[in-house]
Formats: structure tokens, sequence, C-alpha cells
């Protein structure tokens, strides 16, 4: 029996002089599985340091046996280094525009998303369950009765905040699923003793805020980045035409707008009309630009941000190239003009008025917003067949998601003097 235990012992404690290295530029095999080892790794409370513009953003962490298997299992590469190898690599961390920052918690993760929607539906449903990361769906009822508390990242699903379902109005109002969720969507609004289906996300929009300044951290895509902008600034009127809540639009909303109320943009112009498939001007959607691009001529640049004295926005742009393949959403960019002072710009269109990728703090907490759908599916539609990730394993756009995903387990480092 004592022999027994002494080689559990063995096979579970690290061997102390080595290290277990994941990297992450292009020797990868499998970069969005090696997230999902670093999440079950935290979950297995063993700490990680995040080798920040090292290897494309490395993980490391001490050497177990168990760990070493998995990662042949999900197919994901990794090295072992001993103390020699480990000095190197500190050496040109220090001496590079590099830095390490400890992970030590794996954050309990939500997706703000229809109880009836499938992963396959949202690139960051996707993403998890690629990378085998356990999260929990959460929907108006759980944020309005306080279920948020319970997590520390949200992810806002491709929801409309404005209540206008999506300005889907034009061309689906007639379609059977957009009768369900009108239907689904009032019948909410009248349990929780809202008048329509505006005043119910604004209110869900409101405690969303209210997580983020508390200390919570969130990253939406597409629609939900500008509308639960616009619905936070549009708090106290009507904006919402009549085919979607019987009232018509206040029509000295302009002057109402409260864009301090709101996170990342401001001095836009709304699109009211429920025939216009766009919210606002936030947005510069290809038939508003002087020449659409093919998916072959779209990219994107990610800033090269100092790892030592911006460790937050290195993290979020850790990859192995440094331009990003464009895609499209609803909402597919931000119009530079219309970002606050305070947001800060992680990836834009080089010498064009398109920001694509942007964060900023909020109270305790942070938003990071990416426009467009699905990094790998360059024009989605509706009723689009799922991404199979398995085909994109080394997607830049989908770590820049997978990045956000992490960023929470990351230990606050003290202002350098």
């Amino acid at each position: 029996m004592k022999k027994i235990f002494i080689i559990l012992l063995l096979c579970t404690m690290p061997l102390s002089a080595q290290k277990l290295l994941i990297p992450m530029d292009l020797s990868q095999t499998d970069h969005l599985k090696a997230y999902g080892i670093a999440f079950w790794t935290l979950e297995k409370n063993i700490n990680i340091e995040w080798l920040l513009n090292y290897r494309g953003g490395a993980f490391m962490m001490d050497y177990y046996g168990d760990i070493e298997r998995e990662c042949i299992f999900r197919g994901v590469t990794f090295e072992v280094t001993d103390a020699g190898g480990l000095a190197g690599i500190y050496g040109q961390i220090d001496e590079q525009n590099m830095d390490s920052v400890l992970l030590e918690k794996a954050p309990d993760v939500a997706v703000y998303s229809p109880p009836d929607k499938q992963p396959w539906d949202d690139a960051v449903t996707l993403a998890l369950e690629y990378a085998e990361i356990e999260y929990d769906v959460v929907f108006d009822h759980e944020v309005l009765t306080g279920k948020l508390k319970d997590y520390d990242w949200l992810h806002l699903h491709h929801e409309d905040f404005t209540g206008q379902y999506g300005k889907f109005y034009r061309n689906y109002h007639n379609a059977q699923w957009y009768k369900q969720l009108e239907a689904e969507f009032k019948l909410t609004a009248r349990q929780h003793g809202f008048a329509s289906v505006h005043e119910l996300k604004k209110a869900v929009a409101r405690e969303i805020k209210g997580f983020v300044t508390g200390g919570g951290f969130i990253f939406a895509m597409c629609s939900a980045t500008d509308s639960f902008d616009i619905a936070l600034a549009a708090e106290n009127t009507d904006i919402a035409a009549s085919v979607y809540d019987g009232t018509p639009i206040d029509p000295s909303y302009p002057s109402k707008m409260d864009f301090s109320k709101s996170f990342a943009f401001e001095n836009y112009d709304l699109y009211t009309d429920p025939l216009i498939y766009e919210y606002s001007t936030i947005d510069i959607p290809p038939s508003h630009r002087p020449v659409t691009k093919s998916a072959e001529a779209d990219y994107f640049t990610l800033f090269e941000f100092s790892a030592k004295w911006d460790p937050v926005p290195t993290m979020l742009t850790q990859n192995h190239v440094g331009i990003v393949k464009g895609f499209m959403g609803q909402t597919t960019g931000y119009r530079r003009g219309n970002l606050k002072k305070s947001a800060i710009i992680l990836g834009e269109v080089e010498n064009d008025e398109l920001v694509k990728y942007i964060h900023g703090n909020m109270g305790k907490g942070t938003y990071t917003f990416l426009g467009g759908h699905d990094p790998e599916d360059y024009r989605h539609y509706v009723g689009d067949p799922p991404t199979e990730l398995a085909l994109h394993r080394n997607s830049p756009g989908y770590r820049l998601i997978l990045n956000n995903v992490l960023f929470p387990a990351a230990r606050k480092k003290d202002k350098k003097t």
C-alpha cells in the first residue's frame, strides 16, 4: 500500500526543475484548444504564467504528467523545459517588449443568450465549445434577478438591447421564428412589470452596466456592442418605432440621448426606420463605404502595446500574427469619430475610419467590443451552416475571443513607478 501511494504522489507532483510550455506561435497545432488547456489547468488550481509577446503569447506552468497527457489528448503542441531553458526564456522577456502575467483562477463564465439558441449561433459559444471551456447561459430573467453576481465574465450574445428585435423587421417579420421571438420577449416584459420590450431590454442593459462597474468583465461582438451602448444612452426616451411597441418614437429623442451613461460611443445619429437594418452611424457597413472590400482584401491590424507598461491591452491582442482577416456582421466595426476618448483601440483598419476592436474601463470592471459576427465566416447570413472550428483551429480572429475569456484570470499588477 505504501509503495502504491508513493507512485501516485510522484504522478501528481510537479518536477520542480521542469516547466511545461505551450507555445502560441506558428509552431502551435491547435491554438484554440490551447486556451482550453490553460483554462483546464487553472480549474485544477495550478497557476499559469502568460508570457506576453513571447512566442505568440505562450502559456507556461509547472510540469505535471496530467497536463502533458491532456495536451496530447487534445492535440495541443507543448514543450518541456529545464532550469537552463527557463533562464533563457526569462532573459529574453526581460530584454524585449515582453512580460509575464500570472493567471491564478479560472473565471466563472456566462453567456447572455436566449435559451433556445444553439452554440453555433454565436462565435463565442462556438469558441467555448471547441476549446472545452465550461459556461452557463443566462438571459433576461437571470440578469434581472441578480444572477450576474455569480460570474466574473459575461459575453453578450448578438442581442438587441434597444427592443427592436435585431432590426430584422423588413425581411423577417412574417417568419415564424421572428413571431415566436416577439411573443417570448413580450411575455418576459409583462412578467417583470414592463410595458414594452424596449423598457425590458434597457433595464437588462442597466443591470449589466452595474455588473461591470462593480468589477465584472464583459465581452461583446457584432450588434450586441452598439445596441447595448445605445440602450444605455436612450434610457429616458423611446427610440423604438410603433411596429415594435405600438407607440410612436419620441420626436424629441435626439435631445434626450445621454451619452455620459454609455461605455464607448458618443455623438452618433440613430436609424429609427424599422426598414433599415442598422442601428446608428456608429457602424460603417459595406454599403456605406466607397469601395466594398472582398474577403481576400479585408484585414485589420492589431496594435502592439508595451507588455511591461500596458499588460491589459497586450493580453487582449496576443496572437501569432499582427494582421487579422476582416469579417462582417450587422455591426462590422466602429466609426472612429464616434469613439469616446476613454476607449482604447486594439485593432483598426489602417488609413481608414473603421475601428474593429476596442477596450475600456468602466468603474471597477472592463468592456471589450469586437465588430463582426464570425471571424471565419466573412458574410454570415441567417440560416447559414455553423462554422466548423476543427478546420480553423489556428484562427487569429477566434484567438481574440479566447484572449478575453482568460483575461479575468490575471492577477492585477501594481503600477510601476
